[in-house]
């Protein structure tokens, strides 16, 4: 099939999943607010270059992240790879030879997280209501060491075969914990950072480096142990966050203290 072909076909899928929420919008603007759409004819171009920016990124993802995504699973969990030439392959793998995977998985958690269009919004109007407190760099470094921190784990969790729902439920006995420590004006920024990763750029990445590593990684079930590494994600981002206000807190007090201190 050509590309304009292939195009075509999800131009077509993504106007028939636009459309609903185009007809919500302009039936309440319509029919219930009862006011015409202000720049209409702004409106009307902006969706026209949403459905063609949806169009290319989901053919860009069949095209390229998904293959990519499992190409590198793939590379990175090739037995010649991970036992070397000196060691051949006279010895059953172990966790502990995936270090390789653990560490693509962090940096690609972190660099696809600092790249998040999402997050990239929620901070910049974050800074704007908190008056400049919260840092738009801070807050994004914060989740992006969260979700690869999470990325890492769920790599290990995937190469050990250990099951998911241990590590989902101490995750959240930590962010519940942390909850009633964390200052109050950070708990609910928090909680929607876990959200804010879980959208364009991370999501097609992530599944497809899980769903890789369970397809070849020995004993491994793609449906079983491919999914999962979205949760950890949608997790870690949290307690990082939360961390991130706390450990900022602590230094200003700190400072606070050192400054009554001197002037004692």
């Amino acid at each position: 099939m050509s590309f304009a072909a292939e195009f075509l076909a999800v131009l077509l899928q993504t106007l028939r999943d636009v459309l609903p929420i185009a007809a919500i919008v302009f039936g309440f603007q319509f029919f219930v607010i009862r006011r015409p759409v202000p720049h209409l004819g702004r409106v009307l171009l902006g969706f026209v270059y949403v459905l063609l920016g949806l169009a290319l990124f989901l053919l860009g993802l069949e095209k390229a992240l998904f293959p990519l995504g499992k190409l590198m699973a793939q590379q990175l969990t090739d037995p010649q790879f991970i036992a070397g030439a000196r060691e051949g392959l006279e010895r059953a793998l172990a966790w502990q030879d995936y270090k390789w995977v653990y560490l693509f998985a962090f940096a690609i958690g972190f660099a696809t997280t600092i790249a998040e269009p999402s997050l990239i919004a929620v901070a910049i109007k974050a800074r704007e209501v908190s008056g400049g407190t919260i840092g738009v760099w801070g807050l994004r470094v914060a989740v992006g060491l969260g979700v690869a921190l999470g990325i890492a784990l769920g790599t290990f969790r995937i190469v050990s075969g250990t099951p998911l729902h241990y590590y989902i439920i101490v995750g959240y006995i930590i962010v519940v914990i942390q909850t009633f420590f964390a200052p109050r004006v950070i708990i609910a920024l928090a909680y929607d950072s876990g959200g804010v990763t879980t959208s364009t750029v991370t999501v097609p990445l992530v599944a497809a480096l899980g769903l890789g590593l369970a397809s070849t990684v020995p004993g491994r079930s793609p449906m079983m142990d491919g999914f999962g590494l979205i949760a950890f994600a949608s997790l870690f981002p949290m307690m990082t966050v939360m961390g991130y206000a706390q450990v900022t807190e602590w230094l200003a007090q700190r400072k606070r203290d050192r400054l009554s201190q001197q002037g004692d």
